[in-house]
């Protein structure tokens, strides 16, 4: 088996350390610092037939790699294995990736006669303008703009993983319900936006997420049941009796009266929105400027353990 590993080390738990000495010869390990090159070593692995790529990163490194694979791997993009060194690795959480993997396992299981194989499709973010698409797993517009750029306070603070996600999520739940309906929080951002091919409802909204994931931090589930497929989550502006609201959205409880107070959430093939607002994908804030849909991409193949 030929093996690739993108390792980025920027990420939280790579800054300081140095894999390439105890890298088993027979593997390919780059770091590329630029898209640019990232790009190159993507073909080049391709064109060494690279059967296994390991990316050695957070959730942000993934979305770079996974976004380009399609142009580099074309239609047979080889067996990925994650090694979990960002601040959140909410797709690792996904699919049950061990905290602190290493390449030597990752390796062995792959290697192994019973490796576990999971399949994730990530969502594709296409701009209207004609910028590159995306291809993530977590995507989001209005609070939970928010929320991201709230967690990066936290993480500065000395908070990662799971605990981050909490206090983040508590500090945005205490943001929401303190302010008023002019807050910035609770007053929401305006945009379009149309569930494959529906009458487009034009409203302010207080927050709009996607998901292919099944399994998220705190075993929250705002999209309901873990399923596959694309979820989404659409919240009016300002939110009607969050506090009674909130329990039923985030064990995703199936309440009748959700949709009547503005709380929207299911399945889609394609979401349709046109914004000049900001959105997320996969913990990175990009220019939403224009439009953008959101459709399912391509089952991948990952190395859970």
């Amino acid at each position: 088996m030929r093996i690739g590993v993108i390792r980025n080390p920027r990420s939280h738990a790579n800054i300081g350390r140095t894999e390439s000495a105890s890298t088993p010869d027979a593997v390919l390990l780059v770091e590329p610092a630029t898209r640019e090159a990232l790009v190159q070593d993507l073909k080049a692995f391709a064109q060494c037939g690279v059967e296994l790529l390991v990316i050695d990163g957070g959730d942000g490194t993934i979305r770079d790699v996974i976004s380009l694979l399609p142009d580099t791997f074309g239609d047979t993009p080889p067996l990925l294995a994650l090694l979990p060194s960002g601040k959140t690795n909410v797709l690792a959480i996904d699919l049950g990736v061990p905290h602190g993997w290493t390449l030597h396992q990752a390796i062995a299981a792959a290697r192994s006669g019973h490796p576990v194989i999971k399949t994730r499709a990530p969502l594709v973010v296409r701009w209207d303008d004609g910028r590159p698409s995306l291809h993530g797993f977590v995507f989001g517009l209005g609070a939970f703009v928010r929320v991201t750029s709230m967690s990066k306070k936290v993480n500065a603070l000395g908070a990662f993983h799971s605990l981050s996600v909490a206090l983040t999520l508590a500090g945005g739940v205490i943001g929401t319900l303190m302010g008023g309906a002019r807050d910035r929080w609770r007053a929401g951002v305006p945009l379009c936006m149309a569930i494959d091919g529906e009458e487009t409802r034009t409203a302010d909204r207080f927050v709009v997420m996607a998901t292919t994931l099944k399994r998220l931090p705190l075993g929250l589930k705002p999209f309901g049941p873990p399923r596959e497929g694309l979820k989404f989550l659409d919240v009016d502006a300002p939110p009607k009796h969050l506090p009674g609201a909130l329990p039923a959205l985030l064990s995703g409880r199936d309440a009748a009266w959700l949709p009547g107070l503005g709380y929207r959430r299911g399945d889609a093939q394609t979401i349709r929105i046109t914004t000049d607002q900001p959105l997320v994908v996969d913990g990175e804030v990009y220019d939403g400027a224009g439009g953008v849909t959101v459709v399912l991409a391509p089952a991948l193949r990952f190395l859970a353990a």
